[in-house]
């Protein structure tokens, strides 16, 4: 106690308020605020008040929490949240001042700003502060006095089908301008009109109030290839929302509607950042139909047998190696077997691993796919419909 007398009185030549003096001694004395705690000093070492203004080192900073709570409550009242928590930015001069006088149980003025913010926004709105994962982190300025809130997105799983050819599973920005808008792409800054992502992204933007989104899906079909059966696993990142406990049963409802057939989820639920990581790196295999041409027949039979359970060599197709590293990939082709056999026509189901190019798994590319469809049947052949009808759990 004695040495904690001899701190008290060593610092008392600085005129501190009750909270600057009692929160060099935080560490001693539990169960009191700083402010009961400086108070407690004060009168024993025998000093005279000091007003919140008059204060060497806040220079009445701390008489500003109740304005700083409420500044808070105006910024955050518009946004659904169950968590926060307060972080603050001092102004370096007190920070110095604070380090000069600063004693073995003290703790810093940032931390009881935060602390006494919190109290009081916890006591007002009911909600929880939370130091691990909160919804909204919420940043005082108290140079500017201003709020700065960093909302924690939010994530939604599902499934899409894709009903119709012609569109990317994302928005494909214009390769010339980047998204600016050029003559190139006829200043709309994109190639194509809507995307999978855009679709299905519009109605939850709107009902969630949020700022922005991003689209994570479990790898892509091309433009020209239909997503059916079971659907493609995707997470919706949702970022600044307002809103944040939506009924996703009314969601799906609402995103199916506004999708108008080209477009269909299910199975959507809240989900984690974490999972995108895991849906990123999942290898799902995938079960594809594909209509093929030829001109003649050829060995097609022998061919879809000598391929089913194979492992085939893959060069990055050409169609994809201005964008993809050039490497030879090797793939299995688990499954393959024919649907329906015409002249110079045939449909075709195939089960492969993830990362297989199909329609070069059909054609050969030149004899960047090796062994091929094609190459075994001896016959040239070309994609005429290629769809993805099962993605495996």
């Amino acid at each position: 106690m004695q040495d904690i007398i001899d701190y008290a009185k060593k610092i008392s030549e600085y005129k501190l308020c009750n909270s600057c003096l009692g929160r060099q001694f935080a560490k001693v004395g539990h169960g009191l605020t700083n402010e009961e705690r400086g108070k407690k000093l004060r009168k024993e070492i025998g000093i005279d008040e000091v007003s919140y203004e008059e204060c060497w080192l806040c220079e009445g900073l701390i008489g500003e929490i109740e304005k700083f709570s409420e500044m808070v409550l105006e910024t955050i009242k518009e946004y659904e949240f169950e968590t926060f928590l307060i972080g603050c930015k001092i102004d370096e001069d007190i920070l110095e001042r604070e380090n000069k006088i600063s004693t073995p149980y003290s703790e810093s003025i940032k931390r009881e700003i935060n602390r006494e913010i919190g109290k009081l926004v916890l006591k007002k709105t009911g909600k929880e502060v939370d130091f691990i994962r909160p919804d909204i982190v919420i940043i005082v300025n108290t140079i500017y006095d201003t709020v700065i809130l960093d909302v924690r997105p939010v994530f939604i799983y599902g499934r899409y089908k894709k009903f119709i050819r012609g569109i990317p599973q994302t928005k494909w920005y214009c390769r010339k301008c980047y998204g600016k808008g050029c003559e190139y792409c006829n200043y709309k800054g994109k190639m194509y009109d809507e995307s999978v992502e855009e679709i299905i992204a519009y109605v939850p933007l709107k009902i969630f109030n949020a700022k922005d989104e991003s689209f994570h899906g479990a790898g892509r079909e091309d433009i020209d290839v239909l997503m059916l059966g079971n659907g493609r696993p995707f997470i919706l990142e949702l970022k600044e929302p307002k809103k944040r406990f939506v009924d996703l049963n009314y969601l799906q409802k609402a995103i199916n509607e506004y999708a108008n057939g080209k477009v269909e989820v299910d199975s959507l639920r809240y989900a984690e950042r974490k999972e995108i990581e895991i849906l990123k790196e999942r290898k799902y295999t995938k079960k594809y139909r594909a209509v093929i041409k030829f001109e003649r027949n050829g060995k097609i039979n022998e061919a879809v047998n000598a391929l089913r359970d194979r492992k085939i060599k893959q060069r990055t197709p050409k169609r994809v190696a201005h964008r993809r590293a050039d490497r030879v990939r090797y793939k299995k082709v688990i499954e393959m077997r024919i649907e329906e056999l015409k002249e110079n026509e045939a449909t075709i189901i195939i089960e492969a691993e993830s990362g297989t190019y199909i329609k070069e798994l059909i054609t050969g590319d030149d004899g960047r796919t090796a062994p091929s469809l094609s190459e075994l049947a001896g016959v040239k052949m070309e994609v005429k419909s290629l769809d993805v009808i099962e993605i495996g759990d």
